[in-house]
C-alpha cells in the first residue's frame, strides 16, 4: 500500500511554497530543545490531574447530570474538589454557566468588594472586556464604580517588571483587592511567571496583609509546573473554553482560592444563602471532567505551536513576543506587523487553514466589549474557544496579532503556514 508523505499534502493539496516548507523544517529542528521542556512540564501536570481524580474517587456515577435546582449533585461537588486539588486551593467553583473568563473575574470582584473599597491593578490597564466591569467605560450599568468601589492602577513595564515604588504609594487603607493579569492580554508586555507572582505577592502582603490578591489566570493554566495559588494568590479565575477545558468543555469558568472568598463569589453567581449548593449540571459533567483530563496535553500542543510560530515569524523578519526560546507562562504568541493590511491578511490566513469554517473570510468589526474594531480568526469547534487555534487583533497601531490555542500541533502548523503562504502569493512579504 502506498502511503502519502506529509510533503504531498503541503505541496500538492495546500500548494505551499517549497522554500517555506524547508524553512519550516529548519524551525522545527531549532525548537526541539524547547519542545522537550514543554513535554516535561506537560507530563508533570498530566500526572497532577490524574492523581487529583484518583484521590477524589472519580467514577462513572459523577458524570450523571442534574436538573432544576441541582441539589445534591455529587458530580458537581467532586469536580470542585478535583479543581481544588489540582490548583492547591481551599475551595473551587466550577460551573458551565459562568459564561466567560471575564464573568469569572467579575464574580470574584463583586463577591468580595464592598462600597468604599478600592481595587488596585498592578499590571496596568486590564483586558478590554473588564473595563466596563470596573467602570472605566460606560456608566449606569452596575459596574464596580457605580457601586462606590474605586479603582486605580499601576502600569507594568514591557519586560513584565513591577513598579514597586508606585505600588507602595498606591496601597492605602481602602485598598481591599489587588488584581494581577498573568497573561499579556492585548499588550506587548511579557506575561508574568509564577515565581514573579510569588515575589510581588510577598511584597504586597508585607505592606498590607489583609489585601485579597486576585490573579486572572486565563491562558496560563498548566503552562508551568505550579499555579498562582501556590505563589500566594488568594483567588484565581479563568475560563473553561481556554486551557482547563481541554477543548472539550462546551462553556464555563472557574474560581479557586480561599474558601470564604470563593463562597462570596458563589453568592454572587447564585444568591446569598444558596451559593455553591445549587446549579444543575444538565449532563455536562462528563465533558468538564474529560476536558480537565485532556488539558495538560492540549496546552502542551498549543505551546509547541506557539513556539513554532515564534521561530518561523522571527525567521521571516517579524517582531514576536515572546521569542521562541524565551520562558513562557501563557499560550499567547504576539506578532507585530507593519500595516493593517498585513495584520488582516495573516488573520484571514489562519481562518483559511482551520478545520471549521475554513471558507469564511473574517473582517474587522465592532465587537461588544472592545473600544476599536477587532478581527478574529477562529475556525474551532466551540464558539470563542481560545484553547483552539485562533488569532485576535485590535486593528490599530501597532498592528499586533495575538495567536493562541491549538488542540493539536499539526493544526497550528497548518494554520500558520497557510497564513504565510497566502501573504507570499499576494506579494505582501518578500519571497523566501
Amino acid at each position: 500500500m502506498h502511503i502519502l508523505s506529509n510533503a504531498h499534502y503541503y505541496t500538492d493539496i495546500f500548494g505551499f511554497d517549497s522554500k517555506l516548507l524547508k524553512l519550516s523544517e529548519k524551525v522545527e529542528e531549532n525548537i526541539s530543545g524547547v519542545v522537550r521542556k514543554i513535554d516535561t512540564i506537560r507530563e508533570i501536570n498530566q500526572l497532577k490531574v490524574i492523581v487529583a481524580m484518583q484521590e477524589c474517587g472519580l467514577s462513572e456515577t459523577h458524570f450523571i447530570g442534574s436538573s432544576g435546582y441541582g441539589y445534591g449533585d455529587v458530580g458537581r461537588e467532586v469536580l470542585d474538589r478535583i479543581y481544588s486539588k489540582v490548583f492547591k486551593s481551599e475551595a473551587s467553583l466550577v460551573r458551565h454557566n459562568i459564561v466567560a473568563g471575564t464573568h469569572a473575574i467579575s464574580l470574584a470582584m463583586f463577591g468580595n468588594l464592598r462600597p468604599g473599597d478600592e481595587l488596585l491593578s498592578i499590571t496596568g490597564q486590564p483586558y478590554d472586556t473588564l473595563e466596563e466591569v470596573i467602570g472605566l467605560r460606560g456608566s449606569g450599568s452596575g459596574s464596580l464604580i457605580d457601586f462606590g468601589i474605586s479603582y486605580r492602577q499601576v502600569d507594568i513595564a514591557d519586560d513584565g517588571a513591577f513598579d514597586l515604588e508606585s505600588i507602595r504609594q498606591s496601597i492605602n487603607s481602602k485598598t481591599r483587592m489587588v488584581f494581577i493579569q498573568r497573561s499579556r492580554g492585548y499588550s506587548w508586555r511579557n506575561s508574568i511567571l509564577c515565581r514573579e507572582i510569588a515575589s510581588i505577592i510577598r511584597y504586597i502582603k508585607n505592606l498590607k496583609n489583609d489585601i485579597i490578591v486576585l490573579v486572572d489566570n486565563c491562558y496560563g493554566e498548566f503552562v508551568e509546573e505550579t499555579e498562582p495559588i501556590e505563589a500566594g494568590a488568594d483567588l484565581i479565575a479563568g475560563s473553561l473554553i481556554k486551557n482547563p477545558g481541554g477543548g472539550l468543555a462546551p462553556s464555563g469558568g472557574y474560581i479557586a482560592g480561599k474558601e470564604q472568598f470563593v463562597l462570596n463569589a458563589a453568592y454572587r453567581l447564585t444568591t446569598p444563602g444558596l451559593g455553591n449548593k445549587v446549579g444543575p449540571t444538565l449532563g455536562l459533567n462528563r465533558s468538564l471532567f474529560q476536558g480537565l483530563f485532556m488539558a495538560p496535553h492540549v496546552v502542551g500542543e498549543s505551546l509547541r505551536g506557539a513556539v513554532f510560530t515564534a521561530g518561523l515569524m522571527q525567521a521571516l523578519g517579524f517582531d514576536v513576543s515572546p521569542g521562541y526560546i524565551e520562558e513562557r507562562t501563557d499560550i499567547i504568541q504576539a506578532i507585530r506587523f507593519k500595516s493593517s493590511e498585513l495584520l488582516i491578511a495573516f488573520c484571514q490566513g489562519i481562518q483559511k487553514g482551520s478545520p471549521v469554517d475554513s471558507f469564511v473570510v473574517p473582517y474587522p468589526w465592532d465587537m461588544p466589549g472592545y473600544e476599536c474594531k477587532v478581527i478574529m480568526a477562529a475556525g474551532g469547534f466551540i464558539q470563542g474557544s481560545s484553547i483552539e487555534l485562533s488569532a485576535d487583533a485590535p486593528v490599530k497601531p501597532p498592528y499586533t496579532a495575538y495567536l493562541q490555542g491549538g488542540l493539536v500541533f499539526e493544526g497550528v502548523k497548518l494554520g500558520v503556514l497557510t497564513a504565510i503562504n497566502s501573504m507570499l502569493v499576494k506579494g505582501m512579504i518578500n519571497s523566501l
